[in-house]
């Protein structure tokens, strides 16, 4: 029985990850960390849990996550780097899925993040988490960093292309819209319903703190230094992703080139769903799949992406069990992919 535990677990992907892993015969959630809400009972946060874990939240001590399997830390980036330092020796895996160990480079990390890093040692040991591109060394990791939702949504789409040299470089725009879940469930006026309902705003615009990540990543991958604008939006919807990239094609690129890059790429990915039609975000909601579809415009010679994940799933808590999965040596959809996916 993999002995798991979760901190951050009264938070939206928290509640997630709880979601995903009680449906599993063979997970046991041992610890469920949450400084708020310590004290209170998992069901009676949220009631849709009833009768499925019985758990009471905890406030944290690293000590009694000691001798678990596998850690998921699952708090705001800021956090992360203040409690990962103390379960890396305690826990045999640990997975943050914030953002404090995403990038490697702690002067690009003070710049967005605004903030010192306080454990940047461990930069250098984190694996960046995207199963898709970092799979052998997920599977000997001991850190993991869980990738952003924003930029899985937009690293999936490009990374087979760039490889390929199918799209120039430089010049990349990607614009995605959020449900209001991925910015968590702390209570602000501005994620309130009557400022979020009937309405759509860009936000961070030039200056968000997945820009670098999207960046970085591909720059990684790829070797070449890459161009690329971002602007997030916040959208009406719980959750759900949608972004569209416009990039140009290199001068001979066809549209075989493409989904065959695609399909090469792709080919043993569980996850990846390269679509013939537009992709929608009820397609994907509560569920770890990414898809994607392309359309060229041969007047300009750009090609169009548009790709759609769950933020809280394959942008976050899925994700995650996935690199578990992979960690563990276990196949990458177990508990992913069928039943366990009805929501409570």
């Amino acid at each position: 029985m993999i002995q798991v535990g979760i901190v951050g677990a009264s938070g939206y992907s928290g509640a997630e990850l709880m979601r995903l892993l009680s449906a599993r015969s063979d997970v046991a959630i041992a610890k469920v960390i949450a400084g708020g809400s310590a004290g209170k009972r998992v069901d009676e946060v949220y009631p849709a849990l009833s009768g499925v874990i019985d758990l009471t939240f905890e406030a944290f001590k690293a000590e009694v996550l000691d001798g678990l399997d596998v850690a998921f830390v699952a708090l705001p980036s800021g956090e992360g780097m203040n409690v990962v330092p103390q379960l890396v020796d305690g826990v045999d895996r640990v997975i943050d899925l914030g953002g404090d160990f995403r990038l490697r480079d702690e002067d690009l990390y003070e710049k967005f993040y605004g903030r010192k890093h306080t454990a940047s040692r461990l930069l250098g040991e984190a694996v960046y988490g995207l199963p898709e591109l970092n799979n052998e060394q997920i599977a000997s990791a001991h850190l993991v960093a869980n990738p952003g939702c924003y930029p899985t949504s937009a690293i999936l789409p490009l990374l087979p292309l760039l490889k390929k040299g199918l799209i120039l470089s430089k010049g990349i725009v990607i614009n995605s819209l959020s449900g209001v879940s991925g910015a968590g469930r702390a209570a602000s006026v501005e994620m309130s319903f009557a400022e979020v309902s009937e309405n759509i705003r860009a936000y961070k615009v030039t200056k968000h703190q997945h820009i670098p990540e999207i960046q970085s990543v591909l720059e990684h991958a790829t070797g070449e230094r890459i161009g690329l604008s971002f602007v997030p939006h916040l959208v009406p919807l719980t959750r759900g992703i949608y972004t569209t990239i416009h990039a140009d094609l290199a001068a001979s690129s066809t549209e075989q080139e493409l989904l065959a890059a695609y399909d090469s790429f792709y080919g043993d990915a569980p996850f990846i769903r390269l679509r013939k039609s537009i992709p929608e975000i009820k397609d994907v909601a509560y569920t770890n799949f990414c898809d994607i579809a392309f359309t060229i415009e041969h007047r300009t010679n750009q090609i169009i992406i548009i790709s759609t994940i769950d933020n809280l799933v394959k942008g976050a808590a899925g994700q995650a069990i996935q690199n578990m999965n992979i960690m563990l040596g276990l196949p990458e959809t177990t508990g992913l992919i069928g039943k366990e996916l009805q929501h409570v």
